[in-house]
């Protein structure tokens, strides 16, 4: 992520960045004069602590002129577009801008001379060398000085035109270590969203284990050793038990696959994801309508982030909005990202502060996603995760 956005290379914008390192070169003059004459004639009531601010705002109002016009070089010639959030710097920031640039172009403008006149050389000498006036020795001497001389220059010409850039971007937009920062920021924040989730998953497995199939393996244990007992004084009573047990049984069996596939559905490495989407459709309590428009594979860690977003989704959906259909459109075209849109018709008004929600964010957040939730009062619900794919 750069803090401008640049156009296509190509000739065409190379030539169009010469015209923009030349009119640099053009432009820095005016802004050291300006510099020169504001600061000596503003120098007393810089000085002065009581009218220093107002001579600042002074000197950075025309400062900020002839920024705009550096602005505006850097967006016409070398396709620069800043972040809109940035209007560029004021004040103290647009002085210390001028000042840089204008240092900056006056060393490009004299490095550009030195290589025109390194150019004149060149002509004279292949002159010379025509007319037979250099020697062997003297001519491999030229051509050597020559070529260190070129390079050096060319070399420096390349550095300041890379300063200009990162000048532009630290004060028009943000800079390489701003977005550094920020993505440091953000990784921290979606790996500590992602702990929290999985932590926050795992208890609700425990819950699950605990307060249901082993609420139920108690029970069933229970109506085993009862029809154990009564067995041989009451065959009868313990056919029943035992037939109850067995009923038992099988429940137990259908919560525990239930819980593991909340865990991590199977379907996933076997089938893939419409096929794990068909058995959210199948356990869902809730009319459920799926649209896979999907070509081609997904990456793994794209396809379990989606089906859970799905799968907590609907379970929200069914538990807390009192919904009566949910409808879920997966898409998405090979090179682009994956969108998943989660609609229901229930109540709204859902947090997206809350604990599940805030679980799929983060879940969402590590892979570089984007989750939006749209939930007023009186619904729908929507929402929506973008997924990169690559």
């Amino acid at each position: 992520m750069d803090g401008v956005e640049r156009d296509g290379g190509g000739g065409r914008f190379g030539v169009r960045r010469a015209a923009g390192v030349v009119a640099g070169c053009l432009t820095a003059p005016a802004g050291l004069l300006y510099l020169l004459v504001a600061g000596v004639a503003l120098g007393g009531f810089l000085l002065w602590p009581r009218t220093r601010a107002y001579a600042l705002e002074v000197l950075g109002s025309g400062a900020r002129r002839l920024v705009e016009l550096e602005r505006r070089r850097r967006t016409r010639f070398f396709g620069d577009r800043f972040p809109e959030a940035h209007q560029g710097p004021g004040g103290g920031g647009a002085v210390r801008y001028l000042a840089a640039r204008s240092w900056a172009g006056i060393v490009c403008a004299v490095v550009l001379a030195l290589l025109a006149f390194g150019l004149v050389l060149a002509v004279l000498l292949a002159g010379g060398v025509a007319r037979g006036a250099f020697g062997p020795a003297e001519l491999l001497a030229q051509l050597v000085l020559g070529g260190v001389l070129l390079f050096l220059g060319l070399q420096g010409l390349f550095a300041l035109t890379a300063l200009d850039a990162r000048l532009a971007r630290e004060h028009f937009g943000p800079s390489e270590r701003e977005l550094l920062r920020r993505r440091i920021d953000e990784l921290s924040v979606s790996r500590a969203a992602v702990v929290g989730a999985v932590d926050t998953e795992r208890r609700r497995i425990e819950r699950d284990l605990h307060d249901g199939v082993q609420q139920r393996l108690v029970a069933l244990a229970m109506l085993i050793g009862r029809a154990r007992r009564g067995g041989a004084r009451d065959p009868e009573r313990a056919a029943e038990l035992l037939g109850q047990a067995h009923r038992e049984a099988q429940e137990v069996l259908a919560e525990l696959r239930e819980v593991a596939w909340r865990a991590y559905p199977s379907a996933l490495d076997s089938l893939g994801l419409e096929e794990a989407l068909g058995g959210v459709a199948q356990r869902c309590a809730l009319p459920l309508r799926i649209a896979y428009e999907v070509a081609g594979p997904l990456p793994r860690p794209v396809e379990t982030a989606a089906y859970f977003v799905v799968s907590e989704a609907v379970t929200n959906a069914a538990k807390h909005a009192d919904a009566t259909a949910v409808s879920v459109r997966v898409a998405g075209a090979p090179g682009g990202p994956l969108t998943v849109r989660i609609e229901d018709d229930g109540r709204g008004g859902a947090d997206p502060a809350g604990g599940g929600l805030t679980g799929l964010r983060g879940r969402v957040a590590a892979l570089d996603g984007v989750l939006r939730i749209d939930s007023p009062l009186g619904g729908p619900t929507t929402i929506v995760a973008e997924l990169p794919c690559v």
